[in-house]
């Protein structure tokens, strides 16, 4: 059979509040995601024997072990679905990995679809769902790849929302940031409320019905996980300044836990001459003009 393929597209949290650290020690969100032209792309070979082979510009910084979570992706809706036909995965890795853009989440939805599409399993079967909830925190929202709303630890989505296109510029300077570290730096106790001063964007499905006026209302909100981002990683001070400091734009903040950022444009034009200005004066950065959508 010919392979199956589909696209992996980097997450952005446009807005990120936490609200507070449960009992059990998770940490409660809010979160407006979009969904980049960029990301990674994965194929699926039926038949052939199980395993994924990496390749791509971020390649080498990805295992092709069981611990590679296209591979987790398949194990556990093998436990969901008795009798799962699978075969040989092959990933484009174009993403930074632990960047802040659900690389490795986004992978694992593209495998989850794959393998729906080969089982015959419509997008909405209870199986998928199950298992990318035991996967990880973005694997829900990265499986329709849509905007909305995420909340809790990810496992409460909103409704689909049909957000204006925004041009964007997404840059990372090659450091990889993981998540834990920044959730233990925010202090946050068991049980323990958090009030970081960051407005909630609120949607039920609707959204500001132009770019300008979407950025003016994200602008009123921001990413709770910035500040302690930056505490471990001063390198994304300088990606947001750098950003900032870029002709026409609107708003510079971090995605997820870092080290990835973004900034807003009024057109793709502006946000392709900041991405040429940019990748010339940092040429060691991940530099990607994009949409966002």
């Amino acid at each position: 059979m010919l392979p199956l393929t589909t696209r992996a597209p980097a997450k952005v949290n446009l807005t990120l509040r936490v609200l507070g650290r449960r009992a059990d020690g998770y940490h409660e969100l809010d979160s407006l995601v979009a969904f980049a032209g960029v990301g990674d792309e994965l194929s699926l070979t039926p038949g052939e024997p199980a395993g994924v082979q990496v390749s791509g510009p971020f390649a080498a910084g990805l295992s092709s072990g069981d611990d590679n979570l296209v591979l987790k992706a398949e194990r556990v809706l093998r436990e969901e679905i008795a009798g799962l036909r699978s075969g040989r995965f092959h990933l484009v890795k174009r993403l930074p990995v632990a960047s802040g853009i659900g690389g490795g989440s986004a992978d694992a939805a593209a495998a989850l679809r794959l393998l729906a599409r080969l089982n015959d399993l419509p997008p909405s079967h209870p199986a998928l769902l199950a298992a990318a909830g035991r996967i990880g925190a973005d694997v829900p929202v990265c499986l329709e790849a849509r905007a909305r709303i995420m909340r809790g630890i990810g496992e409460r989505l909103g409704p689909p929302l049909r957000l204006p296109r925004l041009f964007a510029l997404l840059v990372n300077p090659g450091m990889a940031v993981e998540t834990a570290p920044v959730f233990r730096t925010l202090g946050l106790q068991a049980g323990q409320e958090y009030a970081g001063g960051v407005a909630a964007f609120d949607a039920d499905g609707s959204s500001p019905a132009t770019p300008a006026s979407l950025i003016v209302a994200l602008a009123a909100s921001g990413n709770d996980l910035q500040a302690p981002a930056r505490a471990g990683a001063p390198v994304i001070g300088e990606v947001l300044s750098a950003l900032s400091a870029t002709p026409g734009c609107r708003l510079a903040r971090m995605s997820g836990s870092g080290a990835t950022c973004f900034a807003l444009f009024d057109d793709c034009r502006a946000s392709a001459e900041a991405g040429k200005l940019l990748a010339k004066q940092q040429p060691g950065w991940w530099v990607k003009p994009t949409v966002l959508r």
